[in-house]
């Protein structure tokens, strides 16, 4: 597995590096949604993993954001976001990520999300730990959610979307973690959780390959991924929450408080 991430590496480097090459120019925007947005940046990051995976793994399938890939009901699926914290990318802020992940039978093995903007990439393999850049790390000893910074985000529904908008949440957790940050990137947050600089993670409505590769690192790197209620955690569910563990139990009360 320990030669698997290092080709994987070296794909994801070279997506992160077509993100800054054009960063800053970009020509064509199209709207997939109210704000959800693709650009030919995603769609050339895309057409490159997918085409090195293809040439590396053949036989795999592969789950990719903008479609490129093939899903043919194999047990080995790669899932890939091209360009994580597209709208970022857009506007020239600097948050944005290239995530890849693999999952075998069901189970996520390995994962690996790679930051071109302060050259970073954190990697995972299932019982092999995690690291960031080639170091082994592991989530914080935050043991409160008071002394605790946490992250979250709005889905692209967030227009539409009411009892589910995340905005509740938002405000109740400002009001009891130590800090709050929406960055725009769940993939990059899920990464600085796993290598503790932030506590704790929620949201609502991602798809897999904003996730897949982050859940992977964390619980390598000691963390703890769930749904809301603590039941477990579904990939292609609706709701993610992560955390140190730590903090864990204080997070699901205050997600808990929607509903009284």
């Amino acid at each position: 597995m320990n030669e698997t991430i290092e080709m994987v590496s070296e794909i994801a480097r070279g997506a992160g590096r077509i993100q800054l090459d054009h960063f800053g120019r970009v020509r064509s925007v199209e709207y997939k949604g109210a704000i959800d947005l693709v650009t030919e940046v995603d769609r050339e990051c895309e057409a490159f993993i997918v085409g090195e995976l293809t040439r590396l793994f053949p036989d795999d399938d592969i789950l990719a954001e903008e479609g490129a890939g093939r899903i043919e009901g194999r047990e080995r699926r790669w899932i890939v976001d091209p360009l994580d914290g597209t709208v970022n990318y857009t506007h020239g802020f600097p948050f944005f990520c290239v995530s890849i992940a693999l999952e075998v039978r069901g189970e996520l093995v390995a994962g690996v999300i790679f930051d071109p903007n302060r050259n970073e990439l954190f990697a995972a393999a299932r019982g092999l730990g995690a690291t960031l850049d080639g170091d082994p790390m592991s989530v914080s000893k935050a043991g409160a959610l008071d002394r605790s910074l946490v992250a979250t985000g709005f889905a692209y529904n967030v227009r539409e979307e009411t009892r589910f908008d995340n905005l509740d949440n938002f405000a109740r957790f400002v009001k009891r973690a130590q800090a709050v940050r929406r960055p725009g990137s769940a993939a990059i947050d899920l990464a600085w959780l796993a290598c503790g600089r932030i506590d704790g993670f929620w949201e609502f409505y991602l798809k897999p390959w904003d996730m897949a590769a982050g859940v992977c690192i964390i619980r390598e790197a000691g963390g703890l991924v769930t749904s809301f209620d603590r039941s477990p955690y579904d990939l292609y569910g609706t709701e993610i929450l992560a955390s140190n563990d730590r903090i864990h139990d204080e997070m699901i009360e205050v997600l808990k408080l929607r509903d009284l």
